[in-house]
């Protein structure tokens, strides 16, 4: 087991990757550190001596200014350490790229649900869409008739457990038992069978938009309900509209059009304003989406080349690991991906805080370095409008795992991306058209950030966490990836792929990265059944461009 680690030869601090002790003398490539403090797991301790207002170097970039003066071998922490990170600008060099060698997949397929447009998808959903949050209700209605029926429910074991609950209470035994009560979480599922076995759910996007607000929030919803309808693994969409509201079905329907001008799929659109009543608004949904379900269920896999594959990579419940063990990974399966001409999507603008500069000298011309920019430099001028800034980006639980710094999150965090050159910059549910590694602008929160990502056409997401979180998308499967195996092992119900034995040096990047890529391929095949998928964790946020970090 390796106890420290420099991430890069200009570092200023050593990651620990054991909990250390305060007085513990160690050797790191020849040279001896004793330990100032406790330095728990995660967390990192300074190379030399540091004075007030001295740079804090982690991922060779500037993370931190030192606030106090740090002795050698001294903890870094939130009352030592401040956030800073270098300037930057437009495309300052030109950017030389290696590909790794991807011959062993050259030939390889996944089979997906191949659409009259030219793209893949990796899941086959029908999707209901309310354009105002006065129809969530009715979804539900639709989702509570629909599901089970058709053989897409959820387990009950909650449900059986309450049942226990209920009875005990009914048989007259006291609180204090029914706390103390060893009851069973009996996996029951609905064992219907599905009646289309080729459609793999049916999805609803409830948000609280589409009216109130500013016009702006009910556009940008248009354009990012235009994006979901339009994605590839939708077979066909079912839009239910009050009619008063600010965002009007021609509306919607006009921006799906400028989004794809060969939109074909089946739009079964129901207003409620102009029905005779709310049974037969809902009866008259759920009738045509069955017929059109019907139909669907006819589409088939077919084999496609990983060229057509759209891979997101995303991190959440970071913590200090990530940006030495999953990210790296997933960067290397990315980087595999672009070899064989596939797309990958790097968004969460408020984590690429400090390696801007490096991020605009990797895209492939001058426009694109300056689109990133400006859309940089807004958005964290309009966090700083209002009191913030990507420095508050850090979450409590990120700074307790050793996240000190947003610079230092954002410097791991950037290696999800892999190192290809940055062929595009798409601003918030821009469609990504170009095959390669694209920077999709949105908020670093998980589930914006994969609600984002998916608006750009994302067909897969990877997802690093440390922490451990539930996020998953209604049309887009999101695995899990654990930076940790004790996360791995705690958390197993929602973590797809451990990439602990890294940190234990038991695998490396490059060949853990390989063993994403095979994930990837089987899960775009339906051959794997991701978990945030079985759990049915359908999270939507939809960003009114407001400030969110």
């Amino acid at each position: 087991m390796r106890h420290l680690l420099k991430v890069h030869p200009s570092d200023n601090v050593i990651v620990a990757l054991t909990d250390l002790s305060k007085g513990q003398t160690l050797t790191y490539e020849g040279e001896t550190y004793i330990l100032q403090d406790n330095i728990q797991q995660k967390h990192k301790f300074v190379t030399e001596d540091l004075n007030t207002g001295d740079p804090v170097i982690m991922y060779g970039v500037l993370v931190g200014k030192a606030m106090h003066p740090i002795p050698k071998g001294g903890l870094i922490h939130t009352q030592n350490l401040k956030h800073a990170a270098a300037d930057y600008s437009g495309k300052q060099k030109d950017y030389t790229w290696t590909p790794p060698d991807v011959s062993k997949w050259k030939d390889r397929t996944f089979m997906g649900y191949l659409r009259s447009d030219g793209r893949v998808g990796t899941a086959n959903y029908w999707l209901f869409v309310p354009t105002v949050f006065c129809e969530n209700r009715n979804l539900e209605v639709i989702k509570e008739a629909l599901n089970k029926e058709l053989g897409y429910g959820q387990s009950e074991k909650y449900k059986n457990y309450t049942r226990q609950l209920i009875s005990m209470y009914e048989s007259g035994q006291s609180p204090d038992t029914m706390l103390s009560a060893d009851l069973s979480l009996q996996e029951e599922m609905f064992h219907t069978k599905r009646l289309f076995p080729n459609i793999d759910g049916i999805k609803f996007l409830t948000h609280q938009g589409g009216c109130g607000g500013t016009r702006q929030d009910s556009a940008v919803l248009s354009k990012l309900l235009a994006s979901y309808a339009d994605h590839p693994n939708v077979a066909g969409v079912t839009v239910l509209s009050l009619g008063c509201q600010h965002l009007q079905m021609d509306d919607f329907k006009q921006e799906i059009f400028q989004r794809n001008s060969k939109f074909d799929k089946p739009l079964l659109m129901f207003e409620q304003q102009k029905s005779q009543s709310e049974e037969s608004l809902i009866s008259e949904a759920i009738k045509q989406t069955f017929v059109h379900l019907v139909k669907a269920n006819t589409q088939q896999r077919q084999p496609a080349p990983l060229s057509k594959m759209v891979l997101g990579v995303k991190c959440g419940g970071s913590d200090g690991f990530s940006g030495i063990s999953a990210n790296p990974a997933v960067g290397y399966a990315a980087d595999l991906l672009v070899g064989l001409g596939g797309t990958v999507l790097l968004a969460e603008f408020p984590e690429l805080c400090g390696v801007e500069q490096e991020l605009a000298d990797r895209c492939i011309n001058n426009e694109i370095a300056a689109k990133f920019v400006h859309l940089m430099k807004s958005y964290n001028a309009q966090a700083e409008s209002v009191g913030s800034g990507f420095h508050a980006n850090p979450s409590p639980g990120n700074i307790r795992d050793g996240l000190i710094t947003d610079a230092i999150k954002s410097a791991g965090a950037a290696k999800k991306g892999g190192t290809a050159p940055i062929v595009d910059v798409l601003d918030y549910t821009e469609p990504a058209t170009k095959q390669g590694l694209n920077l999709v602008c949105t908020p670093g929160n998980d589930v914006e950030a994969t609600t984002g990502k998916t608006a750009s056409g994302s067909t897969l997401i990877l997802f690093t966490t440390g922490l451990g979180t539930p996020t998953g998308n209604p049309v887009c499967p999101v695995i899990k990836v654990a930076t940790n195996s004790d996360l791995a092992r705690r958390m197993a119900d929602i973590i797809d792929i451990d990439t602990g034995d890294i940190i234990t040096g038991q695998t490396t990047i490059e060949q853990k990265g390989e063993e994403i890529l095979e994930y990837c391929i089987r899960a775009a095949s339906g051959l794997e059944k991701i978990k945030s998928v079985e759990l049915g964790q359908d999270d939507f946020i939809p960003w009114k461009r407001g400030v969110s970090l």
